[in-house]
């Protein structure tokens, strides 16, 4: 099997990617793996196996029709993870999500359509719904982004079903809650926040600290993303969630108490424009359907995630200091 994974250089692609290359998937032994990505500020080669056999690293934009048509051939699946993703960065300036989250997406659709590669996993974000005080949402809730960025991924989750509708493209899209892990990029609220307090710095907490939030581990959004792969059906949209919501002011307590540090270390900062209050996923579906169930508990996983960037100071320091965090 030959799996096309975009943006298998960043957080998740990479998780992923090396799932894949480990045979943690029963359905994927010996996957040869293909991965595009662009290295931008948050794609890092060194997510990555330096070298591995079965992994090609071909860096590269989404946008490309050019190379992608010369490196999608013989590929069973394509899985999309590659996007701008950071909010705040897209109310600073909306412009570059526009053109890789949705005009990338669709450039992708029509090369893997002309190619003729099997099937396509578009992974997306519980972000496109908007913000929700009670209840969970379903797959067939309206979407409503409040973000660039969740506006963005809504258009491209819209390109993605409509390639199946239209065309008869195998299209499956996946919609997770926050995650978190290691090799996350440290401007994310979970690394910042741990790297900050093991350098004994103050972490910037938004607003009354009252939004909440399902965290999912990592590798448990990956194992919903291969379940998806291998058994989803064309044109079905499929929730991917931790089952554990938290407010940011608990998420907090969590971090401190990890990284032994009181609330003197918390500066309470302005509210993020638009801040959605609420995300809630019904993963019901993928549960029954799939047989997905999350498998690591949050503080098994926070604590997992903090030691990682309490072993690994020569990945994220650079990356602050080049980001200015």
């Amino acid at each position: 099997m030959r799996i096309f994974v975009t943006g298998g250089a960043g957080f998740i692609g990479s998780a992923y990617v090396r799932a894949l290359l480990q045979d943690e998937y029963p359905g994927a032994p010996g996957a040869d793996v293909t991965v595009l990505d662009l290295l931008s500020y948050s794609g890092n080669r060194a997510n990555l196996p330096a070298e591995n056999s079965r992994l090609t690293f071909v860096e590269g934009d989404i946008s490309d029709a050019g190379l992608l048509r010369e490196i999608l051939p013989g590929h069973d699946a394509i899985v999309h993870f590659a996007a701008e993703s950071h909010v705040d960065r897209s109310i600073a300036g909306a412009v570059p999500f526009v053109a890789t989250n949705v005009l990338g997406t669709q450039v992708l659709l029509d090369a893997a359509r002309d190619v003729g590669v099997p099937r396509f996993v578009h992974v997306s974000t519980d972000e496109v719904y908007g913000s929700i005080a009670d209840g969970s949402w379903t797959e067939s809730w309206p979407l409503s982004p409040n973000s660039p960025y969740a506006a963005s991924k809504a258009g491209s989750d819209l390109l993605a079903l409509a390639a199946h509708r239209t065309h008869g493209m195998d299209v499956v899209v996946t919609r997770c809650s926050n995650n978190y892990g290691p090799h996350q990029f440290p401007e994310k609220v979970i690394p910042l926040f741990v790297t900050n307090l093991l350098d004994g710095k103050p972490v910037p907490l938004y607003g009354d600290g009252g939004n909440i939030r399902d965290w999912l581990h990592v590798d448990d959004h990956c194992r919903g993303i291969q379940l998806v792969l291998e058994k989803g059906a064309a044109g079905e949209v499929y929730h991917i969630g931790g089952g554990t919501e938290l407010s940011n002011k608990e998420l907090t307590g969590r971090l401190l108490e990890a990284c032994g540090a009181g609330w003197e270390m918390v500066r309470p900062v302005g509210d993020r424009l638009g801040h959605d209050r609420r995300y809630s996923l019904d993963i019901s579906k993928i549960k029954t359907m799939l047989g997905y169930a999350p498998r690591v508990p949050l503080e098994q996983g926070l604590a997992g995630t903090v030691q990682w960037y309490r072993d690994n100071r020569p990945w994220w320091e650079p990356l602050k200091a080049r980001a200015g965090l």
